[in-house]
């Protein structure tokens, strides 16, 4: 892994209005095939922080790079919202196809591309279908394949699978890591799940919320890629229950939703 970081925040801060400060002061770098998880309570500035990586929104102070030497630009980044946000009226292969096409490419010229997209995700036999007829995990498998069609180096994932049950949700963790490490990408993910956090990172960046500000950074002391069994192992155990009284130190009773 390289050392140099494709991605600086500085002293980076959001406000929204005139008096709400979601975001305060926060500085990282992220570094190439790192997988990173955001991790905090809701209201923490977890969505907000990776919203303006992905330039979706702007700072209020500070400043996000893009560093010129990673040779990553801001065609480069992929983004997996919350919702899989499909267009109901067209297939599974039309729905991936969708940026490509907006980027002025042929159908014909990229439907390889799109059927190996597919593949990777595991819904080739479903490229005619459409959203009405998948599963929540599918749909969300579409919404991944959507943001990996353009070939991107960043991931960033915005609690993703947050809506679906346990088992489909292991599954998909697992077909995550995999698809990181087979295409090289680098992976800003957020959470609530402690134990998703530890099992998917190499690094966990705990949040604080009111103002949202960065309070832990906890490299995960294991081999990346995790396999599978890992999640019933000690270390496994100890990692999480270290991750958690972390996070329950940053709290205080008005972090909390009621």
């Amino acid at each position: 892994m390289n050392n140099d970081p494709i991605i600086r925040l500085t002293r980076v801060s959001k406000k929204f209005g005139q008096s709400m400060l979601a975001v305060d002061d926060i500085s990282l770098d992220i570094r190439e095939g790192e997988f990173i998880t955001f991790l905090g309570p809701s209201g923490c500035g977890k969505s907000t922080a990776l919203k303006m990586i992905a330039g979706l929104l702007p700072v209020t102070a500070g400043t996000i790079e893009i560093t010129p030497q990673s040779g990553v630009s801001e065609q480069d980044l992929g983004f997996v919202f919350q919702e899989p946000t499909l267009m109901p009226w067209a297939t599974v292969f039309d729905n991936v196809y969708l940026p490509l096409r907006l980027a002025g490419l042929k159908r014909s010229d990229v439907e390889a591309r799109v059927k190996d997209i597919l593949k990777e995700v595991g819904l080739t036999r479903f490229e005619g279908s459409y959203p009405r007829e998948l599963s929540g995990g599918m749909k969300m498998r579409v919404s991944i394949a959507r943001a990996l069609v353009t070939r991107p180096r960043i991931l960033l994932m915005d609690e993703p699978f947050a809506a679906l049950d346990e088992m489909t949700r292991s599954k998909l963790n697992d077909d995550v890591v995999r698809l990181a490490n087979e295409n090289k990408l680098t992976v800003i993910f957020v959470t609530h799940s402690v134990f998703e956090s530890v099992y998917l990172s190499t690094r966990i960046i705990i949040m604080a919320a009111r103002p949202g500000r960065l309070v832990a950074d906890m490299p995960m002391q294991r081999p990346w890629p995790p396999k599978d069994e890992w999640r019933t192992t000690p270390e496994f155990t100890a990692e999480a229950r270290k991750v958690s009284e972390t996070l329950k130190g940053t709290l205080n009773a008005n972090d909390i939703d009621h």
